[in-house]
């Protein structure tokens, strides 16, 4: 790769990476500021069942990373090797199994919305408050499925300036309709999650601009036997229709699963640390717990950045067999989620209070608590987002069983760890994440070493 070459590279990785950070802003930044203005015009409790709600957003987000981003892995790369009428099949299937993902989990929103709120919240002080915006949420899960999917796929498909412009339309909607229909309208924190979904609708009708452009593949194919090919492309023949459908299935499984595997274990494990945390410390250490979780996703804003950016540029580089432009990739993700996390690290240490009372806390109490786990968990969630964007540099190098053992222990390490602490050393409860990373590191780095000096005496032998 020439200068010429690497320059104009470069522009389009910059291009790519702040549209991805711009699309994370869709499942963290309406989190935030829902909590934010719902902290400061209903309460502290307020924030706190917003925060026993976040398992279910975390659930949801993994059914779309099996279903969207696998497919969206997939869709780069079919792209990358001119193979556009398998793009667009594995963009039909996935849109349409994330619909339908979504329709049934609004069904149980509308029939059994007690049920999820009993198994999220033990607390009766914060039933309630919990009920009325989990069962908006869960209602609007077809909106949250179809925003997410959406977004991974036109951003593969070359708009991501588009999807941008979606997602801060989006964002701008929420934050305007929060304070309306809380401040205004009376409805409560069922007005936070409202306006989320009114703004995630916005924002996919934005993002159906995308298709009245005349070069996107994706296109939607209703009768697969009329596009599909097979591997020799050529056209598949009417039997092979539905042992294509099954193919494209267990590819676009295939691909999400790690990502999946990781995002349940930190749906199990956000439902198992608010558990332990409010039998533990109490509303208080529910509250600090809850900041911190909010402080997660400005972490998560650049990391989801990076890794969508890795998995669209750097599938579509895997397709091409460039592999210097997919080094190239890597080693400016590394970089940037670097200097990110070091600048946040550096602002939460210089004054944790100010986060503390930007979601509507006054109490001394809850302040010193929350500032003093802040400041942990800043230093915490640095390893978590290396250890992520490993799994996901493993996936594309296909070491699909390091890839999984990431996924698996990403967040059940933390589980025992932080049980084990609450037990025997409550007051050292806030250091179980990064004890549980650091052990997930040293484990990652001998399994790597271990299968490096197995792969080199297999090509002795």
């Amino acid at each position: 790769m020439n200068t010429e070459e690497r320059k104009d590279f470069n522009q389009v990785y910059w291009r790519f990476l702040w549209s991805a950070i711009l699309i994370a802003l869709s499942g963290c930044l309406g989190n935030v500021v829902d909590a934010i203005i719902v902290g400061n015009l209903i309460g502290e409790d307020a924030v706190s069942a917003i925060n026993l709600t976040r398992p279910v957003v975390q659930f949801m987000y993994t059914l779309n990373m099996l279903l969207a981003t696998g497919a969206g892995i997939l869709v780069g790369v079919e792209i990358g090797k001119k193979n556009m009428p398998r793009a667009a099949w594995f963009y039909t299937l996935s849109m349409v199994l994330c619909l339908i993902v979504g329709l049934l989990i609004a069904a149980a929103g509308l029939f059994c919305p007690g049920t999820a709120t009993g198994w999220l919240c033990s607390n009766a002080h914060l039933y309630q408050l919990t009920f009325e915006y989990l069962s908006i949420m869960l209602i609007g899960a077809p909106a949250y499925m179809v925003m997410w999917a959406l977004s991974t796929m036109v951003g593969v498909d070359g708009s991501p300036r588009l999807v941008s412009i979606a997602i801060l339309i989006d964002n701008a909607v929420n934050l305007s309709l929060d304070i309306v229909f809380i401040q205004f309208f009376g409805w409560g924190i069922a007005g936070s999650s409202s306006a989320t979904i009114v703004g995630h609708v916005v924002g996919i009708a934005i993002m159906f601009w995308h298709f009245r452009y005349k070069d996107n593949h994706l296109k939607f194919i209703v009768h697969s036997s009329k596009f599909i090919v097979n591997d020799n492309h050529e056209k598949a023949q009417p039997d092979y229709e539905l042992c294509t459908m099954n193919y494209a299935l267990k590819q676009i499984i295939s691909q999400g699963a790690p990502l999946a595997i990781a995002s349940v274990c930190l749906t199990l494990l956000l439902y198992s640390a608010n558990s332990i945390v409010l039998g533990a410390l109490g509303r208080t250490g529910i509250f600090a717990f809850a900041v911190c979780m909010n402080l997660l996703q400005i972490y998560n804003l650049f990391l989801a950045g990076v890794c969508r950016t890795i998995q669209s540029l750097g599938a579509i580089q895997v397709g091409k067999g460039d592999d210097e432009a997919f080094r190239l990739v890597l080693r400016k993700s590394f970089l940037f989620i670097t200097v990110a996390m070091i600048l946040i690290c550096i602002v939460v240490w210089v004054d944790p209070s100010v986060i503390s009372r930007l979601f509507g806390a006054n109490d001394p109490a809850i302040l010193a608590e929350s500032n003093h786990a802040l400041r942990i968990f800043s230093l915490s969630f640095i390893p978590f987002c290396y250890i992520y964007v490993v799994m996901i540099v493993y996936k594309l190098y296909a070491h699909h069983r390091m890839a999984l053992f990431i996924s698996f222990a990403l967040s059940l390490t933390v589980i025992p760890v932080l049980w084990l602490v609450s037990k025997f050393v409550p007051s050292l409860l806030w250091y179980s994440y990064l004890i549980a990373y650091v052990i997930e590191i040293a484990a990652i780095l001998v399994l790597h070493c271990v299968t490096h000096v197995r792969f080199e005496l297999k090509i002795k032998k």
